[in-house]
């Protein structure tokens, strides 16, 4: 026995010397990474109540630990693989460290000036003192959270680097266990894979149990991994600009349907991937949220813009898609792209898919308004835009509102229903649903003073722009700022200063295009 446990640890040496020789010049990456590299990507794993690819999970394990999907010149995978591999005793230079943002949180830890990181294996030699700390702070403080943060993340790391967060599938006929990576690498099964003269004997090990788990099981895991592989955000985001830029060059907007109809199909791709992922509608998160809204209204705008014969449709649609694909590629700390199983009351995908739906469409519809109000302001107060011309943008404005609020107090009533088929009551002014009626009641009183002439369009337009922040605020500002109510399945970490400085600027560009009017009127009337 002696022996053999001699050859099983020795194995690993012999592998990392034959890699030596063949790379010399990659030493120091070598002698860190075993058998880890990106071929284990593909390989499944089962976290978060569900089955996924190796590499989603170790991205999301290193952006939730570190913000970075890597450390130094390894990638996610790697990095997640060596940390795992601690468990069996196994040496590794990665040294990960946490942020610490917050100020309070910095000077418990007696952190130089300057520096907001922490080793998390100094967090774990005081995890103690950090789990007495977080109770000791009895009100849910910004410190509180930053604390309790780091404490779960500390929590996540010692799992990692313990190996039982790897959790591989042992199958035995039909059925699968999970088990960590420390008890899958048997020593009797590598060295069965070394008799084999397997150049990988630690790979073919897991990826022979990997072929017959693919055998008894239609998990799309390997889907998943070519999703994540393929990065149809980006791609749909660069269309989208090139798209913008066509439209802005050429006269003829020829090339621009084709980029706009291109983006369309990139992003029906992507939410019928997702759809195939999860098994449900892709609406139950910021991120699914956010981009549906922008394929839904680029859709809307395609369709208005056809039978209305007018390309300033297209010209909103398409910027409000760029707004979007923006926050889905970049606005990574506040928009989660992981794909979660679902809370009970959402298990229902009947009502998921009609409810949830017709109220995302009907930001999407209303944010198409925002924009062109905005651009109308900003054109009128910097530009040149006749009468004629604002009363036409007006009637433009006018039309996608009726879309847009007919499909919001649609929503709102279809989530009565469905509140009074979950929770057995039709309306219990939850912040969300209070806040979505709010902005219908504002979107209708405008559509109301446009109607009888209540409402000029010198006042028309700049309330359009302005009601577009209770949108903001039952969208965002509930899960966001509020973070209360029966919706706290859709809350998410972040994203107040965004929301305030989306008022903030919106409020501002009204102010100065309102004074910059004024004054213009009062200088043509001083002139006559």
């Amino acid at each position: 026995m002696k022996n053999r446990m001699t050859l099983f640890v020795t194995l690993f040496l012999t592998l990392q010397s034959s890699l030596i020789l063949l790379a010399p010049s990659a030493y120091a990456e070598i002698e860190q990474t075993y058998f880890c590299d990106d071929k284990l990507g593909d390989t499944p794993i089962r976290q978060g109540g569900r089955v996924k690819p190796l590499y989603v999970h170790a991205v999301d394990m290193m952006k939730y630990l570190t913000g970075k999907k890597g450390y130094e010149n390894l990638s996610a995978v790697q990095t997640y693989c060596l940390l795992s591999l601690k468990g069996m005793s196994l040496k590794s230079d990665i040294k990960l460290a946490a942020r610490v943002d917050h100020v309070e949180a910095q000077e418990y830890f007696d952190l130089p000036e300057g520096q907001k990181t922490i080793l998390f294996d100094d967090l774990i030699e005081r995890i103690r003192d950090l789990q007495i700390e977080t109770r000791r702070i009895k009100e849910e403080t910004a410190y509180k959270k930053a604390m309790t943060k780091l404490l779960n993340q500390t929590g996540l790391y010692q799992e990692i680097i313990q190996g039982n967060n790897w959790l591989l599938p042992a199958v035995t006929g039909n059925r699968t266990d999970w088990i960590p990576i420390t008890s899958f690498l048997r020593e009797d099964k590598i060295l069965e894979a070394k008799a084999n003269q397997a150049q990988s004997p630690f790979q073919k090990v897991i990826f022979d149990e990997v072929e017959r788990f693919d055998k008894i099981t239609d998990a799309p895991y390997h889907l998943e991994y070519k999703y994540a592989k393929a990065r149809l955000p980006i791609i749909a985001m660069m269309i989208t600009f090139l798209a913008l830029i066509t439209l802005t060059i050429f006269k003829k907007f020829t090339a621009t349907l084709i980029l706009a109809g291109i983006t369309i199909a990139l992003q029906l791709a992507l939410i019928t991937i997702r759809v195939l992922i999860s098994g449900r509608a892709p609406i139950t998160n910021m991120y699914e949220t956010v981009m549906f809204s922008g394929f839904g209204a680029l859709f809307l705008s395609m369709l208005i813009g056809h039978f209305k014969k007018e390309k300033a449709f297209i010209y909103v649609g398409l910027m409000f898609n760029a707004c979007t694909l923006m926050m889905m590629n970049f606005a990574t700390g506040m928009l989660s792209d992981a794909i979660s199983p679902l809370v009970p009351v959402l298990r229902d995908n009947f009502w998921l898919s009609t409810h949830v739906t017709t109220i995302i469409l009907s930001y999407g519809a209303l944010a198409l308004s925002w924009i062109m109000a905005n651009t109308v302001l900003i054109k009128s107060s910097f530009g040149k835009l006749t009468k004629a011309d604002e009363v036409y943008y007006s009637d433009l404005i006018y039309t996608i509102l009726k879309y847009g609020t007919i499909m919001l107090g649609a929503g709102i009533i279809l989530g009565g229903v469905w509140a009074d088929y979950s929770w057995g009551r039709f309306w219990g002014w939850d912040p969300k649903k209070t806040w979505s009626l709010i902005a219908f009641v504002i979107y209708m009183a405008i559509l109301h003073g446009r109607y009888t002439n209540w409402i000029p369009n010198s006042r028309f337009i700049p309330l359009v722009a302005g009601a577009f922040m209770s949108i903001m605020m039952a969208w965002f500002g509930v899960n966001y700022i509020l973070a209360s109510g029966l919706h706290s399945y859709g809350f998410s970490e972040g994203g107040a200063i965004f929301l305030g400085s989306f008022f903030l600027a919106q409020t501002l560009i009204i102010i100065i295009t309102t004074l910059k009017s004024n004054l213009s009127k009062t200088v043509v009337q001083a002139h006559e």
